[in-house]
């Protein structure tokens, strides 16, 4: 059968994206940052994956404020990148599984999540950069991509729990699925950040360590957590974290911790990072 082996945690910072494609990834500001994922290149490549389930948040280029879905579920054959502004991104087009990608919307609907089923849409940064940190700056994805977008743009998301809990659906998905596969989840955005009004800048430390901590050893306790306190504790971008929780979810509850790596800053972002692996074959 298919399982899910591991999952990780990380930031999608545009900026990130931006340091890779243009090469600066070197300088003073950026090397530590990217440090803290050479390990993370490693393990993956070690992993060798047959597939990613990569849960993110659109930012307004697939989807308008005309049409939000909580969550949806992409299940295309290639994923264009999407042009934000300034071009789309040096990377190469993302290529789909739609076989499981079909049979993870099946099962995890008649587990009664609703989804919204995409089978065209482009991807931004959101997905693209974790794939970057992770995979580096290959001619094509070594593997393909499922992805699962997330409402943390729109009032109101979905909360730390329900993520939670889809993790679990996800996770009866994939095993359900008849074929021999390795699976990786990564629950990405965050960490604290807000990007407007007075508290434009914010960056919570404290919390974010704290975060990652419960990542590791306390799922249930974070995905308790109400929106209000992401809001207070991360700032008003800070609720990207409930994303975590579906990853979270996927994996064991005991799920042994691989690697950790915290930054700041990323442009006016914290950067998180963690591994687990499932304990369980």
């Amino acid at each position: 059968m298919a399982r899910i082996v591991a999952g990780a945690g990380m930031s999608h910072v545009p900026a990130i994206g931006v340091a890779m494609d243009t090469g600066i990834t070197g300088d003073d500001y950026w090397s530590p940052l990217f440090a803290g994922f050479e390990k993370s290149r490693e393990w993956i490549k070690e992993v060798n994956p047959d597939a990613v389930i990569v849960v993110y948040n659109d930012h307004a280029t697939a989807f308008s404020l005309e049409i939000i879905p909580t969550f949806a579920l992409g299940c295309a054959a290639e994923y264009a990148i999407a042009d934000e502004g300034w071009g789309p991104r040096p990377v190469p087009a993302v290529k789909g599984h739609p076989e499981l990608a079909w049979h993870m919307a099946q099962s995890i609907i008649l587990d009664e999540f609703d989804l919204t089923l995409v089978n065209k849409m482009e991807v931004d940064h959101g997905l693209t950069v974790p794939l970057s940190l992770m995979f580096g700056q290959p001619e094509e994805w070594p593997c393909p991509v499922i992805p699962l977008c997330v409402n943390v743009v729109q009032y109101p998301p979905p909360t730390g729990n329900r993520c939670y809990n889809l993790g679990k659906a996800i996770r009866r998905a994939v095993e359900s699925f008849d074929k021999d596969m390795k699976v990786v989840i990564l629950g990405t955005g965050g960490m604290s950040h807000q990007l407007q009004s007075e508290r434009a800048g914010l960056i919570n430390a404290e919390f974010d360590n704290a975060f990652l901590d419960m990542m590791a050893t306390d799922p249930e306790k974070a995905a308790s957590m109400p929106h209000v306190e992401y809001l207070r504790e991360a700032g008003s971008e800070g609720v990207e974290l409930v994303m975590w929780h579906v990853m979270r979810g996927a994996i064991d509850k005991d799920a042994r911790e691989v690697h950790r790596h915290y930054h700041v800053p990323a442009s006016n972002t914290a950067v998180g990072h963690i591994i687990l692996e499932n304990t369980t074959a």
